[in-house]
């Protein structure tokens, strides 16, 4: 019976060690193999600016944002694009701020406002309907866009088989902000796993940051979905076509405020990313979708729903697998509890705003496991709820 009991340990702890490998970074190393094996046969197609420029409309869904309508409405006017081909338009649903009354200063602007509040899905939802242009642009209002964002969605356009464009986002920190560095360093990993699902096949959703799409594209949405942004860019790869990915079009925001804010976003991102797992369930059939499937599971999937799991799983297979003996399971036993230790450090840092790199890197893995497993609580007691309470986010540099 007891040695029943170890060979089942042994088995899960063996291929729990190979998810959680896979899922952070064994998926990165067989993508950029199977991307270079690929480019050996077909080099990745060239692309240019049409002629004529198309017409684009800028779509910003906001809600009580009156703090940062000028500097984004400053930035869109920086934005290199002929001023003629390119509408912006405000979605300000539920706002009861100053937000549409500053808009008011800008005879240029749709403002588009309804009273009630039912979350940004609703909100794009609604706003789709005035849209006029062959490709809409969707953008946060509190991130701010380099100079040629445009220019290079359209540019990516020009490939017929590409239906949705995703933007990079960039992350700006400082050194007081301790370990909300954190998502900086997350989202250049993030990005660079990006750019290679492109060029393999599809990147794996978007974004809401920056991300574009082919207006026609466009697919209504339920009005209590999380993820607009990854369901929409999504729907649109089963429908055949690519998601690029555009590193030369990038959106910057601030970290957020400090871990406590930060925290709600991840809870709010991993229960969008279980109830998207759900609703994209027909992804998972290889036979239909061949490499978006596989892309699919390895790179979202699995990151919001078995791998974390799996990992805090580990410890008490481990320790289990001790009291049978052997070097190996004590080392690796060893391993867990000095990472989790460091990961307590820069736990006990960040309460400090120090930062370090070499502790705070632990924590900030184990911080956003953990918050995918609560996302799912979130989840549960959120159920028809679309609407978000805003995380609150450092300054933005000038």
């Amino acid at each position: 019976m007891q040695e029943g009991l170890y060979t089942v340990a042994e088995w899960l702890f063996w291929i729990g060690i190979f998810i959680v490998f896979y899922t952070y970074l064994g998926y990165g190393i067989l993508l950029y193999l199977l991307v270079r094996i690929k480019e050996l046969f077909r080099k990745p197609m060239p692309i240019a600016l049409p002629e004529p420029l198309p017409e684009v409309t800028l779509f910003i869904a906001a809600y009580n944002e009156e703090e940062i309508v000028a500097d984004k409405m400053k930035n869109c006017y920086t934005l290199a694009y002929p001023a003629d081909k390119l509408k912006i338009i405000w979605v300000t649903d539920g706002s009861n701020d100053r937000t549409n009354e500053l808009l008011k200063q800008y005879p240029d602007v749709t403002v588009l406002f309804h009273p009630e509040r039912r979350g940004k899905t609703a909100a794009l939802n609604r706003g789709i309907q005035y849209i006029t242009t062959p490709y809409v642009i969707f953008t946060d209002a509190n991130t701010m866009l380099n100079k040629e964002a445009v220019h290079e969605i359209v540019r990516q356009f020009s490939n017929p088989k590409v239906g949705c464009v995703a933007g990079e986002k960039r992350v700006e920190t400082n050194t007081a902000q301790g370990a909300t560095a954190g998502e900086g360093i997350y989202w250049k990993y993030e990005s660079a796993l990006k750019a290679l699902d492109f060029r393999l096949y599809s990147a794996v959703g978007a974004a809401g940051e920056l991300f574009a799409v082919r207006t026609e594209l466009f697919e209504q949405m339920p009005s209590d979905t999380l993820l607009d942004d990854f369901i929409l860019s999504l729907r649109i790869a089963q429908k055949g076509y690519a998601i690029a990915y555009c590193k030369e079009a990038y959106a910057t925001e601030t970290a957020s405020l400090n871990m406590k804010e930060e925290e709600k976003r991840k809870i709010r991102i991993a229960a969008g990313g279980l109830q998207s797992v759900w609703r994209l369930r027909s992804l998972f059939n290889i036979f239909r979708y061949g490499t978006l499937s596989f892309q699919f599971v390895s790179h979202r999937v699995l990151r919001w729903t078995i791998t974390p799991i799996m990992l805090f799983l580990l410890v008490p297979l481990n320790t289990l697998l001790t009291c049978k003996g052997g070097f190996t399971y004590i080392f690796l036993l060893l391993l867990q509890i000095s990472f989790y230790m460091m990961a307590y450090a820069g736990y006990m840092m960040e309460q400090k705003n120090v930062r370090n790199k070499l502790f705070f890197i632990p924590y900030y893995f184990s911080f956003m496991n953990l918050n995918v497993i609560r996302g799912f609580f979130y989840l549960a007691g959120n159920k028809g709820n679309g609407a978000w309470e805003k995380a609150k986010r450092s300054q933005q540099q000038k």
